[in-house]
């Protein structure tokens, strides 16, 4: 059963509550908790909201949603990641298995192949699973780009290396390294993450270095757990959203704005390789609010 979107909510919210009253947003509240924003923030929001609309006089729809629009506005957050000419950029793709994470690496190689950012390569870092090896390398025939592997169980940091060595090797360029997500065995993921980091770090230009972190639109809740887990790791510089098509266009990119300040570098609408876009903060805030 597909989940309803935030602002099909407010559209019933709306139709079903001819008075704007306390028990309207109280609704209003319980809807901003279940689209992903976190309670505190939501009471917050529409304790603010609520003595606002009440000191105004305010009850119209569109008003009082570009008013909630504002105070969400600031915790949404975008960055914008171009890679320097003539530099070793290394981008670390971070996420757990299932969100993702080898189509996104692929539709950024493309995304920067197609903006004409010569020598852009692929690392196939999570060497835990054979299949995403096979994935990366895959996408990358298809894609004409070039993958950089070792055999499966091989060490994540030495395809890493391996990947910025080529790239320095023809002046510059960026790579693109997929690594591995079994949180479930959390201790070894972030040691693995933390010697591939260390290495990463090492190995690109100065303030050429990325740590990007790929999350699914519809968790939840669940995506803000994983992006502490990340961000505590290694520290993630941005963040990438999956299934941002899907019915349930949730308020993450406000959860992880305002709980550890990351910002938004793409949205992915699609499986198609040229479903990736870059993030609009202010299209977002429309689209969960349904102000578009």
């Amino acid at each position: 059963m597909a989940k309803i979107s935030f602002a099909d909510k407010i559209k019933k919210l709306f139709g079903f509550h001819k008075k704007i009253d306390t028990e309207f947003f109280e609704e209003l509240t319980d809807a901003l908790i279940e689209g992903d924003i976190g309670a505190k923030t939501a009471f917050e929001m529409i304790d603010k909201l609520e003595k606002l609309c009440k000191e105004k006089n305010i009850d119209d729809r569109d008003e009082i949603l570009s008013l909630l629009g504002k105070e969400l506005r600031p915790f949404v957050k975008s960055v914008s990641l171009e890679p320097v000419a003539g530099k070793v950029n290394v981008y670390l793709v971070l996420g757990v298995n299932g969100v993702g994470k080898t189509t996104s690496v692929a539709k950024m190689a493309k995304y920067y192949n197609d903006a004409s950012f010569a020598n852009t390569i692929m690392a196939a870092s999570d060497t835990f699973r054979a299949a995403a090896i096979d994935q990366l390398q895959i996408h990358g025939e298809r894609l004409g780009i070039r993958v950089v592997s070792h055999q499966d169980g091989a060490d994540p940091s030495a395809v890493v290396f391996d990947a910025a060595e080529s790239v320095a090797s023809k002046g510059g360029g960026l790579v693109l390294a997929d690594t591995a997500g079994r949180l479930h065995n959390k201790e070894n993921l972030v040691r693995e993450l933390q010697k591939i980091d260390r290495v990463a770090s090492q190995k690109a230009s100065e303030g050429c270095y990325k740590k990007i972190l790929v999350i699914d639109c519809t968790t939840g809740q669940n995506a803000l757990r994983q992006a502490e887990v990340f961000h505590e790791a290694v520290g993630v510089d941005a963040v990438v959203m999956t299934k941002y098509d899907s019915a349930a266009k949730g308020g993450i990119a406000i959860s992880v704005g305002k709980e550890l300040g990351l910002p938004v570098a793409f949205v992915c609408t699609g499986e198609g390789y040229k479903d990736i876009q870059i993030f609009n903060p202010d299209k977002y805030i429309n689209e969960f609010l349904g102000l578009e």
